[in-house]
């Protein structure tokens, strides 16, 4: 390697790592994506919101032009998953992290059972379930053929206990996500691919927890404050720590577990 090429090199604990990180167009998303460029990976940011997404890309220029990019990509659609993370493994020369951050509840709110269309309840299953099984099976073929792979994905404490928006598919698909990863684990672990997931508690990081923190009113803030036990909410740095810990080689022997980020209850 010549001296500049060396210069311009990605330092770093994800130095020489390929990333993909899904929901990236802000909140705790964008948070993972910067965090991880920061740190020498080559992060491929995707998410539907085209404009949101690449604006969370330029936000790599700060460590070096290119280190981010960014593409639209539907999670829920298997064939756009398949071409996209092939289009990751030639570019990148191999695909090393992936972060499944895709989800939320699509503007939903919670309504009695009787009252939940079908259409309703599968469009949020899709979108934070089956979405990580589609970005795992395609990336897995290359990360077993690597031996190395670290996958994170990120449920909710929704998925642990009971959620507070009351909406039964987010409940059911969170906690289902989370017996997908010990699944995986198990599959996946003679590959030296380990599969994780971290359960955040609340936090205001996008428009969809702005629009439910304000609906809790101040009685209800003060509540929710009180019922954890720092006495404050989370960030997206917090839930992003906790991210890139489980995707580093320091939990290179941590594998099927559920790490709960929520100040403690």
């Amino acid at each position: 390697m010549t001296d500049e090429a060396q210069a311009q090199a990605p330092t770093g604990e994800f130095a020489g790592r390929t990333a993909i990180v899904t929901g990236a167009a802000h909140g705790l998303g964008r948070e993972i994506v910067v965090r991880l460029a920061s740190r020498g990976a080559r992060v491929h940011a995707w998410d539907l919101l085209e404009e949101e997404v690449a604006a969370t890309a330029r936000l790599g220029d700060d460590f070096e032009p290119g280190r981010i990019t960014a593409r639209v990509v539907d999670v829920t659609d298997t064939g756009a998953v398949d071409a996209a993370t092939g289009d990751v493994v030639v570019s990148g020369g191999g695909l090393h992290v992936l972060v499944n951050c895709a989800g939320g509840v699509l503007r939903q709110v919670g309504r009695p059972v009787e009252e939940v269309s079908r259409d309703d309840f599968d469009a949020i299953v899709a979108v934070n379930l089956t979405g990580v099984f589609n970005t795992v099976r395609a990336a897995a073929p290359t990360m077993k053929a690597a031996g190395l792979g670290r996958v994170v994905n990120i449920s909710s404490g929704a998925g642990l206990g009971v959620s507070k928006t009351g909406i039964q598919a987010y409940a059911a698909a969170k906690a289902g996500q989370i017996g997908l990863t010990r699944q995986l684990a198990h599959e996946l672990g003679q590959f030296g691919i380990t599969v994780n997931c971290v359960a955040p508690g609340f936090v205001r990081s996008n428009p969809a927890t702005e629009r439910q923190w304000e609906a809790y009113g101040a009685e209800g803030q003060r509540a929710l404050v009180e019922g954890i036990a720092l006495r404050r909410l989370g960030t997206p740095g917090d839930i992003a720590e906790a991210v890139l810990f489980l995707a580093s080689d320091r939990a290179a022997w941590i594998t099927g577990h559920v790490l709960p980020v929520d100040g403690g209850k």
